[in-house]
């Protein structure tokens, strides 16, 4: 580990990992969340490294920005909402599935195209008022549908196959592969197969960071960085109105913020500074703390970091304890 702040934080000698977060219910520390994460100066360089950001990870939904990013340099002219969208995990609020069947019906296509999987609502409130409205399982509301129609609508403009658009080999998925690589200055480590069926490449955290940081560096008319202007003006599509990184991109002007599954997170600020980190056991329950006080030592004092810092574990009806950083 190393750092000009230095923070610490305890190893476990199974893993090697450090302790990123424990939780605490009535004053007893009844468990831990490793991981590892690193901060990059605003020059790019390792500020912080915690655990082995060094070794490849599945950034899982915090690469989408670079998916966008490929679809734009295919020749699809997205921008706005739309953009935004083609970079979302979104919350399967109404808003986001009325734009993504826009979408679709623009380059005449419909959510019988879309490979996702049939799911719920992301968010936890939208998912119950579904089902209570006698809804069933649909691949549009899969919180990925926004960036699967936009990689239809490219293959649509290209002429390119869209029954194999998921497939690795394929034309755009090539060209996601490369971008990937070019963002994050390194090669891509493996490949595998993301939640919605699209093609996964990994990274290491210093990479993902890396990546965040050219995309809010970029000059201005670049697919990079017209999509990170269209994420941090339009965030609610990129995630939801209940959800962290919403709450970032809004209140911390300049910031780029994206969460993947199994406790991944990538932010770069305005300035190039950036982290990345992810929770070794996959709990996302430990992101909200763990960014903030990443965010922290990077010097980000906004209300909001409070606001997504803030983890309380309840007993009963009564708040008992907490779910905390300890680096």
């Amino acid at each position: 580990m190393t750092s000009s702040a230095a923070p610490s934080a305890i190893s476990d000698p199974v893993s090697g990992l450090p302790v990123l977060a424990e939780v605490v219910r009535s004053g007893f520390v009844e468990g831990h969340h490793r991981g590892s994460l690193v901060l990059l100066a605003a020059d790019g360089g390792v500020d912080v490294s915690l655990g082995d950001p060094s070794a490849p990870v599945f950034p899982r939904s915090s690469n989408k920005p670079m998916q966008a990013a490929a679809v734009l340099r295919a020749g699809l002219d997205l921008s706005g909402e739309r953009l935004a969208l083609a970079a979302a995990s979104h919350s399967g609020e109404g808003f986001h599935l009325d734009l993504v069947r826009k979408m679709l019906t623009e380059h005449g296509l419909s959510p019988d195209d879309l490979q996702t999987p049939p799911d719920l609502p992301l968010d936890p409130a939208e998912a119950e008022t579904y089902l209570a409205a006698g809804h069933v399982r649909e691949r549009i509301t899969m919180n990925c549908s926004g960036k699967h129609a936009a990689m239809l609508a490219v293959c649509v403009r290209n002429g390119w196959d869209t029954a194999t658009y998921l497939d690795p080999a394929h034309p755009l998925q090539q060209l996601v592969h490369r971008v990937v690589e070019e963002a994050a200055g390194e090669p891509v480590a493996a490949v595998g197969t993301d939640g919605c069926g699209a093609p996964l490449m990994a990274l290491s955290l210093v990479g993902l960071a890396r990546a965040f940081r050219t995309f809010v560096t970029a000059e201005r008319d670049t697919a990079e960085r017209r999509v990170a202007d269209a994420m941090r003006a339009h965030p609610e599509y990129v995630a939801g109105t209940r959800r962290p990184d919403t709450w970032l991109m809004r209140e911390v002007p300049g910031t780029l913020s994206k969460m993947g599954a199994e406790a991944v997170q990538a932010v770069a600020l305005g300035d190039g500074r950036a982290l990345a980190f992810k929770i070794d056991d996959g709990s996302t329950r430990a992101l909200g703390p763990v960014l903030a006080r990443a965010l922290g030592l990077l010097g980000v004092d906004a209300p909001v970091v409070s606001r997504i810092g803030r983890a309380p574990l309840m007993g009963g009806s009564a708040e008992v304890g907490e779910i905390r950083a300890t680096f």
